[in-house]
């Protein structure tokens, strides 16, 4: 299981964190507590909110880059055959579709709820994740 602390899940989903404790507090998003006491939502539950309500869609890249073709999100579906598969990553109001080898979504480790990052460089979109998102 992918969880997110609040902090991370608010701004995946583009609001602040006092928005997402009120969210979990009126039961639209449901959390529970790690292994350290803190509040946590699970990734798979993260992907879902982000899929069916486009109120919690802003853009979570507030920061200075330069680099303005990097979308940070959720996998929200995943679909695969033996060869292909089709990744779906919602970044705030946005909604990346890659297409990658099943050997690639493996490797990298993705699952619905999953942390990953879309670069998009003309007509290719490459999706990496951090390293600890295993």
């Amino acid at each position: 299981m992918t969880a997110y602390r609040v902090r991370e899940a608010a701004e995946l989903v583009g609001v602040s964190d006092d928005t997402f404790r009120r969210w979990i507090d009126q039961g639209r998003i449901a959390a529970a507590r790690d292994h350290t006491g803190r509040t946590v939502v699970d990734g798979g539950d993260l992907a879902r909110l982000l899929e069916t309500d486009d109120s919690a869609a802003a853009d979570p890249i507030q920061r200075s880059t330069s680099a303005r073709n990097r979308f940070v999100g959720i996998v929200t579906r995943i679909h695969s055959d033996p060869v292909m598969s089709q990744v779906e990553l919602r970044s705030g109001p946005h909604r990346v579709v890659s297409l990658m080898s099943t050997e690639a979504v493996e490797e990298l480790g993705l699952v619905v709820g999953s942390q990953a990052t879309a670069t998009v460089k003309a007509t290719a979109v490459v999706v990496e994740t951090r390293q600890d998102n295993r």
